[in-house]
């Protein structure tokens, strides 16, 4: 078995694609969010059967590093024992995952803030993922991220050169070329166009072929496991049962929309949305169930405006194409879910949790663990366990080589 830590694990995405091979061990997990901590503690215990989850899935802050390391006792994180222990435990880790909050490196993140995220925190998060690898000296490493990622440039150098020096001081290999490390999820069976960063960083000392191994994973191996099929949003929710649409008083009243389906899956539960709202989703339904599509961006802004009674200088709605795979999920839909409205004219509405999950490839009885809009946030903010079981293969192969 090869020993993992996952760090910034959300609700475990990564982890639940590696875990899907059986072939690795996670000895360790560090997430500072209660929801998605409380996500993967119980993904752990009851699909993996880790009985001690609740002690290795640490609720910490990576930012304190020593107590990171050493453990802790603290009133708004409880006790922890600290990474050290269960490396030890475990005689060492051979693989560190994980992806640092990506807001500060995402293009729209910078255009929204007025700074350009150039004071945002989480752009050196990268930093204290760093000190984990150095401390415990990995044979790989996988760093997950958004493309915005090439071109932030917080205090006007590069972040893609902050993280390949910084990983070159403590004797890590990284691709040259941050262009060829960027994958499309759609192409590894998750139906969704999701582009993302996905850098393999490779131990100089215990891999002397490191740039073959690089060149291995990136060129060879990695589309190796391309599938044939683009997956479709229909393929991937159609089946679902209908959540269809209340328009009396009394229902909105109790802010309750949608009728709740009998469902085998959790979370296929609609959220409110008001009598305008709702025409404005049939309207734009229709448009392409019809096959008119004569809503392009100008004409669906002219709507915002009419329905609304005022300007919005992006256009607020976009229906999902039932026949191409999803746009990207994203963590704004625990905000509103204008942007990932179902396709289904009767229904009126935006996607629930549970076809939010299956967009981002989650299995049925992954379970989320928290309110609705934590759902939402964890499920979009989330790796696709499809693409990461992609990679935790692709690592095997390379496993075989070294």
């Amino acid at each position: 078995m090869i020993k993992v830590i996952d760090l910034f694990a959300g609700c475990g995405g990564l982890t639940e694609g590696f875990m899907q091979t059986g072939k690795y061990q996670e000895v360790a997990a560090v997430e500072w969010l209660v929801p998605q901590v409380n996500t993967l503690r119980n993904r752990l215990k009851t699909k993996w059967n880790e009985t001690d989850a609740d002690d290795r899935v640490m609720h910490f802050d990576i930012q304190r590093e020593q107590e990171l390391f050493e453990g802790w006792n603290d009133e708004k994180f409880g006790q922890g024992k600290g990474l050290d222990y269960f490396v030890n435990k475990s005689s060492g880790i051979d693989m560190i995952i994980g992806g640092p909050p990506c807001q500060a490196y995402s293009v729209a993140g910078r255009v929204r803030d007025e700074n350009g995220m150039k004071e945002d925190y989480r752009n050196y998060l990268f930093e204290h993922y760093l000190s984990v690898v150095d401390r415990y000296k990995p044979k790989f490493f996988i760093f997950e991220n958004v493309p915005g990622i090439l071109s932030a440039t917080p205090n006007g150098t590069p972040i893609t050169k902050l993280i390949k020096d910084g990983f070159d001081s403590i004797g890590y290999e990284i691709t040259d070329d941050l262009k060829a490390a960027l994958v499309n999820a759609a192409d590894y069976g998750v139906p969704q166009n999701r582009n993302r960063i996905i850098i393999l960083g490779v131990n100089k000392k215990l891999v002397p072929e490191y740039k073959k191994i690089l060149d291995d994973f990136y060129n060879v191996i990695l589309p190796k496991y391309k599938c044939d099929h683009v997956v479709t949003v229909r393929e991937a929710i159609g089946d679902l049962p209908k959540c269809m649409p209340y328009f009396d008083e009394e229902h909105h009243s109790k802010r309750k929309s949608h009728d709740t389906p009998e469902c085998s899956v959790s979370m296929h539960v609609p959220r409110y949305s008001n009598l305008r709202d709702m025409d404005t989703f049939r309207i734009l339904e229709e448009d392409i169930a019809s096959g008119e599509r004569k809503y392009d961006s100008k004409a669906i802004s002219k709507l915002y405006e009419e329905k609304i009674g005022s300007k919005s200088p992006i256009h607020r709605y976009h229906v999902l194409e039932p026949d191409e795979p999803s746009t990207t999920i994203i963590a704004h839909l625990y905000k509103d879910g204008n942007r990932f409205i179902h396709y289904d004219p009767t229904q009126q509405r935006t996607i629930t949790p549970r076809e939010a999950a299956r967009l981002q490839s989650f299995p049925d009885d992954f379970e989320f663990v928290g309110s609705r809009g934590n759902a939402y946030q964890m499920i979009g903010n989330a790796v696709p366990p499809l693409l990461a079981n992609a990679i935790a293969k692709a690592i095997l192969e390379l496993w075989e080589e070294v």
